[in-house]
């Protein structure tokens, strides 16, 4: 005979109100004795809570998310009539000692009941090997985690490493090197038009990404993380298929990071089939020098893009919808980049589109709709860099019980786990910002929570950069923000043309910027314009994170002659001590 039993949380000590973060049953599963039926996790232990016997699920009480206690129903359960003994809540792993705060303050997050193995199984599966997903594969194996790395590419590092960041900065590096020999020739040192080799420049560039690809290689064999090079598609929520060149490989997993990143947006109607229409990992290619370039999208991509083009020969037009370039930052930060740039550039047209290209043996004819939008001109490439979307769709996370949005974006909360608790998601996947530290961060907090970490994405700001020329950084709060939400600031602006570094470099057109709160003097935002700003806005995000004020920051002894000065006579400016500009009393 048989009854419908409850059964009910144990003994949990002293803990009351904890959450559930993963159920490990369904209604009809079978059961043994002391198999796993659902995982709490407080704020010093993750624990397992046992079946007292066996039987058949019959009911489930509880969902992911609830808190529960002592005595809180979880399932009905139909097994044999016997006296039920009192099951053990039984944490993965005891929770360190409160006198060492420095060691992991929870263990690790075991994955649900009996997994179906497949031809490779892994205690983590990465998809995908960017910034994110290898900083999180190869934090998941120096904590002891037996990982498996699948990427699509037969290298690693993702767009970033091969035709993202890295390519794309060595470029950069050129143009910078051919733009200040040709400025030196207002000082009284000529070197001469460059002659540029394009072929030898794309062979060190490539060269500057071989070695960095290889160098994670190395990273991965030295780790133990097993790499399966292929499209990987999930088909269960601890199985994925991987295509690989010998053949559909089968991986399953006790925990995934999705870190499957994004690809270039596209406008519907261009001739995507004519070579001479560039995306940016076509632009990076350096194939040729076309003697006019049009960049459709004025962000950070299309705008270091122009700034390589220019450098080596092009003419070059940009066209942006907005009303303005690198629409993210302070209008006044860029007005440095658009003054130089307008000089250089064949055009800048704002506040316009391209509504069509035609494919034409001369070039790409390109019509523009817009205020000031020009006539119908023929270029011999076009870049276009609107953006990117996200590949949630692309790799069936749906057939894993993953949300996936329309827009491809995956959510997931600030410990990345998806609504899936055993799969977690990092990067441009899970959204805005779509920048590689953010996804490395991500990735490392992802890997350290599997293993039983106690972490969460607390970051106070994800500092951005355009590496074009002048360099453009901000971080935290900008003006603009403050303005639309109404947030009482002071804000201090020291220009560089009282810099006596940027003067001596002949470049003092940039500026610093810092935002205080106007009740606690605290750092709240900052931005800066400029050769370098990329280098310079690290020690304000750092400030930003460890609560510092204007004194703070006044108070410490920069170098001098640098530009990092430039960050300390801004809040000078704030605290109305500085003697390197006179500034009217208010």
């Amino acid at each position: 005979m048989s009854q419908l039993i409850e059964i009910k949380v144990p003994d949990i000590g002293d803990f009351k109100d904890i959450p559930v973060i993963e159920v490990l049953v369904k209604s009809g599963d079978s059961v043994k004795k002391e198999d796993a039926l659902i995982t709490l996790e407080s704020d010093k232990a993750t624990m397992e809570v046992p079946s007292p016997q066996s039987g058949v699920v019959r009911e489930i009480k509880v969902k992911v998310g609830d808190k529960l206690s002592e005595g809180s129903v979880v399932l009905l359960l139909e097994g044999a009539t016997a006296e039920v003994p009192a099951a053990k809540a039984e944490a993965t792993r005891p929770a360190p000692a409160a006198s060492a705060p420095k060691t992991p303050a929870a263990p690790a997050v075991t994955s649900s009941g009996p997994v179906t193995k497949g031809d490779i199984h892994a205690d983590v599966m990465v998809l995908g090997s960017g910034p994110g997903g290898y900083t999180a594969a190869f934090r998941a194996a120096d904590l002891g985690k037996q990982v498996v790395l699948v990427e699509r590419y037969p290298v690693l590092g993702g767009v970033c490493l091969n035709v993202g960041c890295i390519p794309s900065k060595a470029l950069l590096h050129a143009a910078r090197v051919i733009s200040e020999a040709e400025e030196m020739s207002h000082f009284g040192i000529a070197f001469g038009r460059p002659t540029i080799e394009i072929a030898k420049l794309r062979e060190w560039k490539d060269g500057v990404v071989e070695k960095s690809t290889r160098g994670l290689a190395g990273l991965a064999k030295s780790r133990k993380v097993q790499v399966v090079q292929g499209v990987g598609k999930f088909t269960s929520a601890h199985m994925i298929e991987v295509k690989t060149a010998g053949g559909v490989k089968k991986v399953s997993f006790d925990h995934a990071i999705i870190a499957a990143g994004s690809s270039v947006a596209r406008v519907p109607g261009f001739p995507y089939d004519d070579p001479r229409l560039m995306d940016s990992t076509g632009a990076l290619r350096l194939e040729d020098v076309p003697k006019r370039l049009l960049v459709i999208g004025g962000g950070i991509i299309g705008l270091e893009m122009a700034t390589v083009y220019d450098a080596i020969g092009s003419k070059v037009t940009v066209v942006e919808l907005l009303d303005g370039l690198i629409p993210g930052a302070d209008r006044d930060l860029i007005r440095p980049l658009h003054k130089r740039i307008e000089k250089r550039y064949e055009g800048i047209y704002l506040k316009t589109k391209v509504t069509r290209l035609e494919a034409q043996k001369d070039g790409l004819k390109a019509t523009f709709e817009g205020e000031n939008a020009p006539k119908p001109q023929i270029y011999d490439r076009v870049l276009l860099a609107v953006g990117r979307r996200p590949n949630g769709k692309e790799i069936d996370a749906q057939a894993a019980g993953v949300n996936v949005t329309d827009r491809g974006f995956i959510p997931a909360d600030k410990h990345m786990r998806t609504n899936v608790p055993h799969i977690y998601a990092i990067g441009d996947i899970i959204g805005e910002p779509m920048l590689a530290h953010k996804a490395s961060h991500e990735g490392k907090l992802a890997a350290e929570i599997i293993a039983g970490h106690k972490r969460a994405f607390d970051a106070r700001t994800i500092p951005s950069v355009a590496y074009t020329d002048p360099e453009v950084a901000w971080m935290g709060l900008t003006e603009t923000q403050a303005k639309t939400q109404g947030t009482d600031i002071e804000k201090a602006v020291f220009p560089w043309a009282a810099s006596g570094r940027a003067r001596a470099t002949a470049r003092d057109e940039g500026m610093t910027k810092l935002i205080f709160d106007k009740n606690t003097r605290r750092l709240l935002g900052a931005g800066m314009v400029g050769p370098n700003a990329g280098e310079l806005v690290a020690e304000t995000v750092l400030a930003l994170e460890m609560g510092a004020d204007a004194e703070d920051i006044g108070l410490t002894i920069h170098p001098h002659p640098t530009l990092s000065e430039t960050v300390f006579f801004a809040a000078e400016i704030a605290e109305g001590s500085i003697t390197d500009l006179y500034m009217p009393k208010r």
